[in-house]
């Protein structure tokens, strides 16, 4: 499921024409768009560091190279510009991403691809038969929980699925 944008592109690009052109100011945006300063903020650091393709809503997180990540963090720290500036130069939204690596970096956590190169990022579990699935699904509508609220609850065994309540 895709992101929805409390404002459309229109209003975004309004927003930003009114602040270049200094007809509003960052604390105005927020009342006149009903938006969280930070939103404004953000939109702003997103126009400057990747132009009008920054107001357009993204639908899935954005993908960064190992290589970008760590030149992005050896930048910043060795000084060469604020965790804004980085941001901007390496198109990077929002500004906590990079913040994130810095931290990971930090404690000597590896720093690696934001894609997995299509390996699963969760640990492989037990494998569910056809009819252990429809078993757990009848469950499911008999009981009127949700599968979320209902794995909460179960615990795996060797030999089969048993639901604890």
């Amino acid at each position: 499921m895709g992101r929805k944008a409390k404002i459309s592109f229109e209003e975004k690009y309004k927003a930003i024409e009114d602040y270049l052109s200094h007809k509003k100011s960052v604390s105005e945006l927020p009342r006149k768009y009903q938006v969280a300063l930070t939103s404004v903020r953000g939109l702003i650091h997103n126009y400057q560091s990747m132009g009008i393709d920054g107001l357009i809503t993204v639908s899935s997180n954005s993908s960064y190279s190992e290589e970008l990540k760590l030149s992005a963090i050896q930048n910043y720290l060795s000084s060469k510009g604020s965790q804004e500036a980085i941001c901007k130069k390496y198109a990077i939204r929002p500004r906590v991403i990079l913040r994130n690596w810095i931290l990971k970096y930090n404690s000597h956590q590896k720093i690696k691809s934001s894609r997995t190169g299509g390996e699963s990022i969760m640990t492989k579990g037990r494998s569910t038969t056809f009819n252990e699935r429809i078993e757990i699904v009848k469950y499911c509508i008999e009981h009127k929980k949700t599968i979320m609220k209902l794995l909460k609850n179960v615990r795996y065994h060797t030999s089969k699925c048993v639901v604890g309540l």
